[in-house]
This record gives structure tokens, C-alpha cells and sequence, in this order.
């Protein structure tokens, strides 16, 4: 497993400003998605591409384009919808997948409650969004779910990670080609799972308590 935290002052001027407590949900998701689009820049390095002949206004020259199949991005409802604009504005010919996973708050184990994804992942690059790497249950189920259907590299983009995460994340895909992209890694978990310092329950914020 790769773990690639971004080091970038803007990254960590709309932290700043998402984990303040005053920030209403309306700039809490525009910063989301701004943050998103810095991190997917990150994500995307290791995107696949292949030589297209151009013709500029000058002369002919062999560029790249993203390769067939095209990459899947696969937001885990709900709170990663509110990273999905970020991406795909950089990455527009992606296609988009949906699974929708949930933590019992009480014994914090993920279940998957929906799923919009082909049957078939072989050969795809997949990129899982996920704001908060917390315990790692969901997002670890979730990448097992994509490997399970053929998927051989894995991208998860997190806004925020627990050490405790990270670890557990390692622990229970270890072997398989996943590399973890953060906006910060951030001291510890509470007692109720949270991530502290964090910036409280990111679905919450981004939508409201219903």
C-alpha cells in the first residue's frame, strides 16, 4: 500500500477553513470540491494514457489521451458525492460508479446498502472517494468490493485519515496494488471513532442531519 499525504498550502488553507466549526454547509461543499480537484491532481498521477496523433495549427506531434477502458470513480454515498464534482471536472471522460455504505455507530462495522457499478472491473483503474479515513472499515470494504469484481488498482482520495485507519486499511489488503491519497493525516481516533482533530461528520456538514 502507498500513502501519498499532499503537502500544499492551499491544501491545508481550505482545511483550515472546512474543519472550522462556523463554516456553514453552503462554503463547507464549495470547499469540498475545491479541495477535491487539488487532491484528484495527486490521485491521477499514475493515470494511464495512451500516444494520439494531433495536428496543431503548426504541425503534426503525438500527444496522450486517457486510455480505454476509461477510469471508474466510485463515491461512497453519501458523503463522497460531495467530492465527485472535483473529479471529474479534472478527469471529464471518467465514468462514475456509485456504493452506498454505512457504519453502525455502535459496533462502527460497515454494510453496503447499494452499488451502481459494472459487474466486471478487469483492467480498470478505480478511484474511491472517501472524505473521512476513520476506522477504515468502510472504506476497506469497499475497495474489497471493487477487487472482488476484477479491479487491479485502487485509488482511494481522502480529504482527512486517522493513523488507526491507515493501519487497519494496510492490514486487510495487503497484497493488492492500493495507493491512499490524503489532504492530511491527522493525530488519532476518539472514543466514539471520530478522527481528531477531524472536522466533525462530513455528511453531516456537507448536507445536513436528515
Amino acid at each position: 500500500m502507498r500513502v501519498h499525504v499532499a503537502d500544499h498550502p492551499l491544501i491545508t488553507h481550505k482545511l483550515t477553513v472546512l474543519r472550522d466549526v462556523n463554516t456553514p454547509s453552503p462554503v463547507f461543499r464549495a470547499l469540498v470540491s475545491e479541495l477535491m480537484t487539488l487532491l484528484a491532481y495527486e490521485g491521477t498521477r499514475g493515470v494511464r494514457v495512451e500516444p494520439v496523433e494531433i495536428q496543431t495549427p503548426v504541425s503534426p506531434t503525438t500527444g496522450v489521451r486517457i486510455a480505454e477502458p476509461r477510469p471508474l470513480i466510485v463515491p461512497i454515498l453519501r458523503a463522497g458525492l460531495g467530492m465527485l464534482e472535483g473529479m471529474t471536472t479534472l478527469v471529464p471522460t471518467a465514468e462514475v460508479g456509485f456504493l452506498g455504505m454505512a457504519r453502525n455507530e455502535e459496533t462502527l462495522e460497515p454494510t453496503t446498502y447499494a452499488e451502481r457499478l459494472p459487474d466486471d472491473l478487469s483492467g480498470r483503474q478505480c478511484f474511491v472517494l472517501d472524505p473521512m479515513l476513520a476506522t477504515g472499515g468502510s472504506l476497506a470494504a469497499a475497495i474489497e468490493f471493487l477487487l472482488k469484481r476484477g479491479a487491479t488498482d485502487v485509488t482511494a482520495i481522502c480529504i482527512l485519515a486517522a493513523p488507526e485507519g491507515l493501519a487497519f486499511i494496510e492490514q486487510e489488503l495487503e497484497g493488492h496494488d492500493v495507493t491512499i491519497v490524503l489532504g492530511a493525516l491527522d493525530e488519532r481516533l476518539n472514543e466514539h471513532g471520530y478522527i481528531v482533530p477531524g472536522l466533525g461528520d462530513a455528511g453531516d456538514r456537507l448536507y445536513g442531519t436528515v
